[in-house]
């Protein structure tokens, strides 16, 4: 909606996304063979933004999306169809509201044109062809609350399994440093908020739009359009800000958040992961991760060592399509902690779980790692 006919960015670049073969559709049979796949886009190199040593990088090209119709949800709307969003609930309405040839808003309530402070406007009513007024939905997908263990199916005391991805997120938690803007993916990451260290202080960054992320409300003080960007529950910390998932993948993408941490199905000793995709089994979709990982923030993967038929999750290659390549730093098990050498020169295995010895790490990882000469237990 802005007239940009195209744009390039790190992101993807070296996956499938970039080179081409990402399933687009499958064999109306049911078999998931792969019948169309998508083509190649084009990309060149550019010096890195900000760099100021001469690096330079591949860029890849993205054409703009628009649609003859965009529909959004907004919070309030004026009859001069000027929108109001609220809390995480802007996320992509904004940029979406723009992009069609006639877009619809739905909205919770209308007010005469006025009674909206102009400063307060998200979307211009410019953009904006068709208001339908609906009743307050107030779904909320993922109750999450801090004062009832019910609502989670994390429980380290009760649960091998959790006791061993607790050990993870303690240690991922050691590596936040005070003042740090941090991203923490869907899943196992989102735990780490939990063991922050004291005196250590980080800003939650949400993907889908918003700075200060607190911890889960108490019963009672849910909201609906407060939630996180695995749709949990959350609060907002003094100093919180809300804003459009454009704005917040600007951020990322211009490196503004010093750690992001994620979980993945495969890494490799060079810092390639792929964490998306399982061709003809599983398509997860990539999210924000291939974003996430290009943007040059320090990357810390937390994940189980092995698979579910303890097969190795650490390879010399990565076996499934790439998230992103060379942009891990370091690797966080319950066996283990590696850093990942610069440049994707290699592994170097810095820690040891508990109960876990270099030769029973070996045997548990596909990929070749030197050992340091500072080898430690894994740090709590």
């Amino acid at each position: 909606g802005a007239g940009i006919p195209a744009f390039f960015t790190k992101t993807g670049a070296g996956t499938w996304h970039h080179l081409g073969g990402m399933p687009q559709r499958y064999a109306p049979d049911g078999s998931r063979a792969v019948v169309q796949a998508s083509e190649p886009k084009p990309s060149r190199a550019f010096a890195v933004p900000g760099g100021g040593g001469g690096e330079t990088a591949e860029y890849v090209m993205e054409e703009a999306l628009g649609g003859d119709f965009a529909l959004v949800k907004a919070w309030k709307a004026d009859t001069e169809g000027n929108l109001v969003y609220r809390k995480t609930a802007r996320n992509h309405n904004p940029a979406i509201a723009t992009a069609g040839r006639v877009t619809i808003a739905e909205v919770e309530e209308v007010v005469a044109a006025g009674e909206l402070d102009p400063d307060e406007v998200h979307t211009p009513g410019i953009y904006v062809d068709r208001v339908v007024q609906g009743e307050r939905m107030g779904v909320i997908e993922r109750l999450t609350l801090a004062d009832d263990p019910s609502t989670s199916t994390f429980s380290p005391r009760t649960k091998p399994a959790d006791a061993l991805r607790e050990r993870i997120v303690k240690r991922a938690a050691l590596e936040l440093r005070d003042g740090d803007y941090v991203n923490l993916g869907i899943g196992m990451p989102t735990l780490i908020s939990d063991y922050v260290p004291g005196g250590v202080s980080v800003t939650l960054q949400a993907e889908n739009g918003m700075l200060g992320a607190g911890p889960f409300p108490l019963r009672g003080a849910e909201d609906c359009d407060l939630i996180n960007a695995g749709k949990q529950t959350v609060t907002a910390l003094p100093g919180a800000s809300f804003f459009s998932a454009d704005t917040s993948f600007a951020m990322i993408r211009g490196g503004h958040c010093d750690v992001t941490v994620l979980g993945t199905m495969e890494v490799a000793a060079n810092g390639d992961m792929a964490n998306y995709l399982i061709p003809g089994k599983l398509v997860k979709g990539m999210g924000g991760a291939m974003d996430l990982v290009s943007s040059g923030s320090k990357v810390i993967v937390t994940m189980e060592h092995t698979d579910r038929k303890g097969n190795p999750k650490v390879l010399p290659r990565c076996t499934l399509p790439l998230t992103g390549q060379r942009v891990v730093s370091l690797i966080i098990t319950e066996k283990a902690v590696f850093e990942v050498k610069p440049d994707g020169a290699g592994l170097l295995l810095a820690e040891v779980g508990e109960g876990e010895t270099v030769e029973s790490v070996r045997a548990a990882t596909a990929a070749d790692f030197d050992v340091s000469d500072a080898l430690r237990p894994m740090r709590q």
